[in-house]
């Protein structure tokens, strides 16, 4: 869907809920983005995240660091149909971007000919071996935030560990209610871009921090307990930046 197009009404079935429903009633808690995509493919549904452009958070926070890969490697987790990645490829980076849905995969290769980018089919939950501690950036953008838990502290751990020591990691979530419950698919729209980006509401949070050289405790430094959920998610945590 290209931006400013009225999307077109779900075919019955196709709904996000009923998917995320149907998975995890089989066990299998990824296993809704694939028949998601693939609708969206068909024309019979619409990715909810899709605004045709990269998340304005990633954008203001680039901006405000005058970031440049300098062909540095970076990775995009969930890449979806790969807004994020081609803003981030814009800025100067070698990127690889992955999702598990290969339909995702395939429509971002359409959107995007003789991008730069590296799009592949990956699991988050099983990389390959070969991107342990790879990139010197890596996005992550309510992917994490629309599983539940479990997976959801396995594939937090899983990001980490592509994180080259000295590398970044910024992470983009949505902050819940008090109350509200953490649940698969809650990977709301974005609002539109705000005149001052940089001051982003209460409730919505971008957080970026500096990967420690090793010896150093990564989740500490990520700002992510042990025990906790992706960061942006409690409300009472401020915005941060490297």
């Amino acid at each position: 869907m290209s931006a400013g197009e009225e999307p077109s009404a779900p075919a019955p079935g196709a709904e996000p809920g009923r998917l995320v429903a149907r998975a995890l009633s089989a066990g299998d808690p990824t296993g809704w983005f694939e028949p998601l995509y693939a609708a969206a493919e068909e024309g019979a549904a619409v990715v909810p995240w899709d605004r045709g452009a990269p998340h304005w958070l990633l954008t203001a926070w680039a901006e405000r660091k005058a970031l440049n890969g300098d062909g540095r490697r970076a990775l995009v987790v969930g890449c979806g149909l790969g807004a994020d990645a081609e803003y981030i490829a814009g800025r100067g980076f070698a990127v690889l971007a992955f999702d598990i849905s290969a339909s995702a995969i395939r429509a971002a290769r359409r959107r995007f000919p003789g991008s730069a980018v590296d799009y592949q089919v990956a699991d988050l939950l099983a990389p390959p071996a070969g991107w342990r501690e790879a990139f010197d950036l890596v996005v992550e953008s309510q992917t994490v935030q629309a599983l539940p838990d479990p997976p959801r502290r396995d594939a937090i751990g899983s990001i980490g560990r592509m994180v080259a020591p000295g590398g970044t990691l910024v992470v983009i979530a949505l902050a819940r209610a008090d109350g509200e419950e953490a649940g698969p698919g809650r990977r709301g729209r974005s609002p539109a871009p705000r005149s001052s980006p940089s001051q982003p509401p209460a409730w919505r949070r971008s957080r970026s921090r500096r990967w420690p050289t090793p010896g150093r405790s990564r989740r500490a430094a990520a700002g992510w307990p042990s025990s906790a959920a992706p960061a942006g998610e409690p409300r009472s945590r401020p915005p941060v930046s490297a």
